[in-house]
């Protein structure tokens, strides 16, 4: 577990809930990549690309943020540290990427496009890995490439850059 949440960087990963495997493996690399550089993770908080993000931090000994539909946090997957129920259904999608300082996007379906465009208007840097490629969003082509260019915007962002 981070030390200091409040001094990390907070990325919010956003993706689809039914994912197919090869999808889960980019989420999972990508959540472990995460917790090893010492990034707070942000997530929706049930199955899918969220599930597999947040196993993969948890094998680095990471720290899961899940911000849920719902209004039970006992439906928050077994890898969230800290269910977050809101009980808004899919306008949650607004705040997952309010909360991290750069978002991640892995393949996802409409509600990913929704938690993209949130991002957009927050102004925080979007990175897509096998998602949609449409302007704003930076493109990376494996998950270290993901992670490196959001920390790195996290890092220029909060440098003043």
């Amino acid at each position: 577990m981070i030390k200091n949440p409040r001094k990390a960087p907070w990325i919010s990963i956003v993706g689809g809930h039914n994912a197919n495997s090869e999808t889960e493996k980019l989420a999972e690399e990508v959540g472990k990549l995460l917790a090893e550089k010492g990034a707070v993770i942000v997530c929706g908080g049930l199955g899918g690309v969220m599930e597999a993000v947040a196993r993969g931090a948890k094998k680095a000994d990471g720290t899961v943020i899940g911000i849920l539909p719902g209004s039970s946090r006992e439906k928050a997957n077994e890898y969230i540290d800290y269910p977050i129920p809101t009980g808004l259904g899919h306008a949650r999608n607004a705040i997952v990427p309010l909360v991290g300082d750069a978002v991640i996007a892995i393949d996802g379906s409409w509600g990913t496009l929704s938690e993209i465009s949130f991002a957009q208007i927050y102004g925080k840097t979007v990175v897509g890995l096998a998602s949609f490629e449409i302007k704003g969003v930076k493109q990376a082509k494996t998950p270290k490439e993901a992670v490196e260019i959001a920390l790195k915007s996290v890092k220029a962002y909060k440098s003043g850059k």
